[in-house]
């Protein structure tokens, strides 16, 4: 199963300046949690924000850079490429980003993970959308803004109804 993690606002903006446009300690605790133990697979420039390999996951980057390296991770020239790597570790494979990654994948994908942030701020990045023709919304459960979350956010499960 293939399933995409992201955090968007209400116009699907994702990033900005290669970061993302919030901090939400309790996304991250529900990212990790979901991802642990499993091949994550992201782009190059969303490997360079997070700045090092994430634990308790085999980091998989898409990189056409051929003079391009890095320690603790799996570098490949291709979606393709990082999808038979991935399968080949787990059966469980999520995607993790940049907005070019989530284009190329999203009909390769059965599950979409949404953290829906309740804002709209200036981004450079966007998510394609989830088209609720062949997406089903399954659960959702959402957490109001306090000190530590500058915002109101949901967990929004989605379902693929229509297979491509």
């Amino acid at each position: 199963m293939v399933t995409i993690v992201v955090a968007m606002g209400f116009k699907n903006e994702i990033g900005a300046g290669n970061q993302l446009l919030w901090h939400l300690p309790k996304d991250l605790k529900h990212f990790k949690e979901i991802t642990s133990g499993h091949p994550i697979i992201m782009g190059r420039k969303t490997f360079e924000s997070i700045g090092k390999p994430l634990p308790n996951r085999t980091n998989i980057v898409i990189s056409r850079r051929n003079d391009w390296f890095q320690e603790g991770i799996l570098i490949v020239g291709s979606i393709k490429e990082a999808l038979k790597f991935a399968k080949k570790i787990d059966e469980n494979v999520f995607i993790i980003g940049g907005g070019d990654i989530y284009k190329q994948t999203l009909d390769a994908t059965d599950v979409l993970e949404v953290t829906r942030v309740n804002a709209e701020l200036k981004a450079d990045v966007f998510f394609p959308g989830i088209d609720p023709k062949i997406w089903l919304k399954t659960s959702e459960t959402c957490i109001g803004k306090d000190e530590k979350h500058a915002y109101d956010f949901c967990f929004e499960r989605w379902e693929r109804k229509v297979k491509l």
